[in-house]
């Protein structure tokens, strides 16, 4: 059976960090482009940061960039982004992506682009 499931989000005082976490079951995780979105109510879902199958490359938004850190276990089947001096901003809900598109300027879906049910992170200043 498929399934993205996302963990890890709640509420952080500004400066805080969070790690949220994603386990994928029911497809072959290691051959997979991985990300992170996040979309908040009005808005276009974006791109925050994404991950090759072996990790080596990786991809932030700008706003993030020095903050979050996604990383991944091949063998537990699980996507991490560590994320650090959270602001208000980043109050959203994340989430998971598997078979997504990255290149060095962009991080985005694509038509067989399956999701996670997200998390929400909620940042207070």
């Amino acid at each position: 059976q498929l399934q993205v499931e996302e963990s890890g989000g709640g509420l952080v005082q500004a400066g805080g960090s969070l790690r949220l976490n994603c386990t994928v079951s029911g497809l072959p995780f290691d051959v997979y482009n991985m990300g992170w979105f996040r979309q908040v109510p009005g808005k276009e879902r974006e791109g925050v940061s994404c991950i090759s199958p072996s990790g080596a490359f990786t991809y932030y938004e700008d706003s993030v960039k020095g903050r979050f850190t996604i990383s991944r276990d091949n063998a537990e089947n699980t996507l991490y982004l560590q994320i650090n001096s959270l602001k208000p901003e980043d109050s959203s809900m994340y989430y998971c992506a598997a078979n997504v598109a990255v290149a060095a300027s962009s991080c985005s879906a694509v038509r067989k682009t399956i999701w996670g049910q997200g998390t929400q992170v909620t940042v207070s200043s």
